[in-house]
């Protein structure tokens, strides 16, 4: 991809810190104190993160989670709650949360933020405060190249039928409705639903169940190239280890896994194309350590990003904004 000759005053571009061009590794040259760089770093984002999707800012002065939050706000958006949760996470600073909060032996696989919904952040931020020991990476992988990857066959299946997404809350097999929504009131999260086309179940049990049926890919509003943009990786069955599956359909019944997916007319969808989505996600993986002090900007849409396993202490802090809608 060619890269205009820009020349910033404050502050050096690598775009050979990995070989695969993402991320851009942005360092200060004199001053690391990033306010004195603003100028240059808000210069540098409007230029090139719809570019190459992925920016590395190193060697910074970060003042923990209220500086990160000033940090993300400078380039001009608030930052978004984290609304219809997925994962477990805490609020450290508002607008400022825990990355997803799974036991460090758990790989978060590649995935952009909130991509099982019509509704995510253009622009999403991650501080390393904690370094882990070993290992602990934050994968990325450019949704551009994973879209071209993917067998030509399958995209079009996933694509001329969308996404139907199933999620049965709470029953202490996934996060309460109450965690997800963020509320206790029943109203609100109807009122929510009914705001961004999710249909809402109540069961007898005074649990929910919702569906919602959502994209297979997805056109960037800025630089207008297809993305693969979903979570049914993750979402879908044969996510499960194969002893969990057969243990919870033995219990729940498959209408009630905490969470599924199949295509948006609700036929099922072949377990070997998950497989093979999988396959193009790791091919497509790029990795490097995390350093304390680092922030790593990602455009959410042309960006994917996951979390490796770790020893040791690790703290990540995220920050979403900029909040885009493809609701019909």
């Amino acid at each position: 991809m060619p890269i205009n000759p820009l020349t910033y005053m404050s502050i050096s571009i690598d775009h050979h810190f990995h070989s695969a061009g993402l991320p851009v590794l942005v360092q200060p040259i004199n001053s690391p104190v990033w306010r004195d760089c603003i100028d240059d770093i808000k210069q540098l984002v409007e230029q090139q993160l719809h570019i190459h999707g992925g920016l590395l800012f190193r060697g910074f002065a970060i003042d923990g989670a209220e500086d990160f939050n000033a940090f993300a706000r400078i380039f001009g958006h608030d930052l978004l709650t984290y609304d219809y949760a997925s994962t477990p996470r805490n609020e450290v600073s508002s607008g400022v949360y825990t990355s997803t909060e799974y036991p460090a032996h758990q790989v978060i696989p590649l995935h952009n933020e909130q991509a099982y919904t019509l509704n995510w952040p253009l622009k999403i931020w991650f501080h390393c405060e904690i370094a882990p020991e070993q290992n602990g990476e934050t994968p990325i992988a450019d949704s551009r190249l994973i879209y071209k990857k993917i067998d030509p066959a399958i995209r079009d299946r996933f694509v001329n039928h969308g996404l139907l997404y199933i999620r049965n809350y709470g029953n202490g097999l996934d996060l309460s409705w109450q965690q997800a929504f963020g509320t206790s009131d029943k109203a609100q999260v109807e009122s929510f639903c009914a705001q961004h086309h999710i249909e809402c179940i109540w069961k007898e049990d005074g649990e929910l169940q919702t569906k919602q049926i959502c994209q297979a890919i997805s056109t960037h509003p800025h630089t207008h190239e297809k993305v693969w943009f979903n979570q049914a990786h993750l979402f879908h069955i044969s996510n499960l280890d194969e002893h969990i599956k057969d243990t919870l359909i033995s219990i729940v019944g498959e209408e009630n896994l905490p969470r599924n997916v199949y295509y948006g007319d609700g036929s099922p969808i072949k377990d070997d194309d998950l497989q093979h989505i999988r396959d193009v996600l790791e091919q497509c993986q790029v990795s490097f350590p995390w350093q304390q002090g680092d922030i790593m900007m990602l455009d959410n849409m042309l960006a994917a990003h996951g979390r490796s396993t770790f020893s040791g202490d690790r703290k990540v802090i995220v920050a979403m904004a900029q909040g885009y809608s493809e609701q019909p």
